[in-house]
Order: structure tokens, then C-alpha cells, then sequence
């Protein structure tokens, strides 16, 4: 009986289709890369931290030395080659990631040398151990960055929320407070208080100097400026949802674009908490206003007209733009008087 025919070797793919896959490959392979590289890195900090710490210990020969030398050289230069061999293809925002944790990693270790580098009597106690623990938690870093663009631009905007969040809390804070300036202002006001009035004033947290509280006026203007703050943090929290839910790993440079215009509304929501405190001017209020406004509005262009807003009619985006616009046409109105002036 003959025996059964062979099964037929596979057809292989076209060849380009096979250097896509190849291209694919080889990307999968950069974060092992990365983390092995990192790893390295702090196996040479743990190496030369031994040989040349300060206990009482000859130091090494020059050959050894040259030799420890070469090899951290050798281990920061693999790092750094991480870097540049990253397709720029993947991603600015992930690029920016690696970049910044690479820049990390070999501050650590140039601080490292620098320490072992001088002598005992110049060189605080246990420098040479917090320098050496420095770079191993800049490489424990490494294996904790987004593998793709997507994750990467989900943790900037995660990031930027928290900012925000923060900044709406501490102008919240400081408005329950009276004070802003949360009793750093010259102790002497209250020890020269004469009057039973002004001593009640310090009791209740509003100082005497007119420039240091806000008036009734500055408090009515408050009140749309938080407003505007929390609709910062949810137009913020309401892309990062978008990004989450819909992005597209291949589609880096919405990604990017995405994630540029929002790293500009933390800075501008500071900014705004900057001119609320007193004395308020109100020009510069109200300019701080428009100007995260703008921010805020090119932020829900970008976003809705990239591929993590599906249907661009999404209620959410004019929602909030109806919101920001009444914040801001409520901010007009109570500076313009003032501005008028």
C-alpha cells in the first residue's frame, strides 16, 4: 500500500507582506531590549558602587578600573542606542517617554561616578548608596513604560488630569480658607492690632491688608473661574475616556496631536489660579481665562475630529463647549466694568 503523500510545504507570503510582519517582529522585540538593557545598566552601578564605595578597602588596579570604566561606558551606550533605535513611526508621545527615562538613567549614573569619584571627607555619608539607589530606580523604571503610543498618550492625559485635579482642589482650598496665603503674611499685622474688629478679622482667617482677601466683587469673579477649572478637568477626563475606548494603536499622530494640545491646559489652568489670588487683577484674570478657553476649545476640535470621536456629533463636545463659553461670557461680564475703568 503506498504510503500518504507528504502535507504540502506552505505557500510563504508575498515578499513585502513579509517584511511587514518582519517590521513587526522586530518592534515586539524593542521592549525586551529596553528593559534588558536597563538591567545592565544597573548591574554596573551595583558593580562599581562595591568596588570603589567608602569602606576601608584598596582600590582597584588601573586595569580594573579601566575595565569597570569600559563597561558602564558599554551599558550607557546601549541604553541611548535603545533610544534611537525606536521608530519614529511609533510615536512622539511614546518617544518623549523613552527619552525622558533614558535621560534618567544616565543623570543617575554620571552622578553615581561623580560621588565615587571624591573622596570621603568630600562626599556627604552614604552618597554613594543614595546615588547607586537613584539609578537602580531610574532602570526600575524602564520595564513600567507604554509598550505602544495608545498606552503612552493614555498615561500623559491620566497625568494631566491629575494636575488639574489638583489645581481645582487647591483654589477650592484656598477660597474656603479666606487666606491664600495661608498665614505666611507678616505676623506683625497681628501683633499691632489694636482694635477688637481687626483682632476678629485674624480670628476668622482675613487679614487686615486689603490686598491680602479677596473683596465681594473678587469672590463673585471666583466663582465662574472654578467653574471653568472643573470643566477643564472634565473635558480632560472625557478625552482620556475617548482615547481609551476608541484609539487606535496605528494612529500616532492623532495620538500625538491629541495628547499635545491637552499637555497645554494643566499650565494654563495654573496660570488661571495664579491671577485669582489677591490682589486680583482683572485684566490678567480675564486674559488667563481666555487664553485656557482657546486651549480648551482646540483640545475638542482636535479630538473630535480624530478617529476617537466616532460620530462627531457626540453630545458630550458641545456640552462642554456651551459650558466653557457661558464660563467665560460670565467672566466678561463681571471684569468688564473694571476694565473700563
Amino acid at each position: 500500500m503506498a504510503s500518504a503523500a507528504a502535507p504540502a510545504a506552505p505557500t510563504p507570503a508575498p515578499p513585502l507582506e513579509q517584511l511587514r510582519h518582519l517590521a513587526g517582529d522586530l518592534r515586539l522585540l524593542l521592549p525586551g531590549v529596553r528593559d534588558e538593557a536597563a538591567e545592565q545598566v544597573s548591574r554596573e552601578a551595583t558593580t562599581l558602587t562595591e568596588v570603589f564605595s567608602r569602606l576601608p578597602r584598596p582600590l582597584p588596579s588601573s586595569q580594573e578600573a579601566q575595565r569597570l570604566c569600559e563597561q558602564v561606558h558599554a551599558s550607557i551606550t546601549a541604553i541611548i542606542e535603545v533610544y534611537y533605535s525606536l521608530p519614529k513611526d511609533q510615536g512622539i508621545t511614546l518617544r518623549k517617554l523613552v527619552r525622558s527615562a533614558t535621560l534618567d538613567i544616565v543623570e543617575g549614573m554620571a552622578q553615581l561616578v561623580e560621588v565615587l569619584s571624591t573622596t570621603p571627607a568630600q562626599s556627604p555619608e552614604n552618597s554613594d548608596l543614595i546615588s547607586c539607589n537613584n539609578v537602580w530606580v531610574a532602570c526600575e523604571q524602564v520595564p513600567q513604560i507604554p509598550r505602544d503610543n495608545k498606552a503612552a498618550a493614555l498615561l500623559m492625559l491620566t497625568k494631566n488630569v491629575d494636575l488639574v485635579k489638583d489645581a481645582h482642589e487647591e483654589m477650592e482650598r484656598a477660597v474656603e480658607e479666606c487666606d491664600p496665603y495661608h498665614g505666611l503674611l507678616n505676623d506683625d499685622e497681628e501683633d499691632n492690632s489694636d482694635s477688637h474688629g481687626d483682632e476678629q478679622d485674624h480670628v476668622l482667617g482675613c487679614p487686615n491688608n486689603q490686598d491680602s482677601y479677596w473683596s465681594e466683587e473678587d469672590q463673585e469673579l471666583i466663582i465662574p473661574c472654578l467653574a471653568l477649572v472643573r470643566a477643564s478637568k472634565a473635558c480632560l477626563k472625557k478625552v482620556r475616556v475617548s482615547v481609551a475606548e476608541n484609539g487606535k494603536k496605528d494612529q500616532v499622530t492623532q495620538l500625538d496631536d491629541i495628547v499635545d494640545i491637552s499637555d497645554e491646559i494643566s499650565p494654563s489652568v495654573d496660570d488661571l489660579a495664579l491671577s485669582i489670588y489677591p490682589p486680583m487683577c482683572y485684566l490678567t484674570v480675564r486674559m488667563s481665562a481666555a487664553k485656557l478657553v482657546s486651549v480648551l476649545k482646540k483640545a475638542l476640535e482636535i479630538t473630535k475630529a480624530s478617529h476617537v470621536t466616532p460620530q462627531p456629533e457626540d453630545s458630550w463636545i458641545p456640552l462642554l463647549i456651551n459650558a466653557i463659553d457661558h464660563c467665560m461670557d460670565r467672566i466678561k461680564e463681571l471684569t468688564q466694568n473694571e476694565l473700563e475703568l
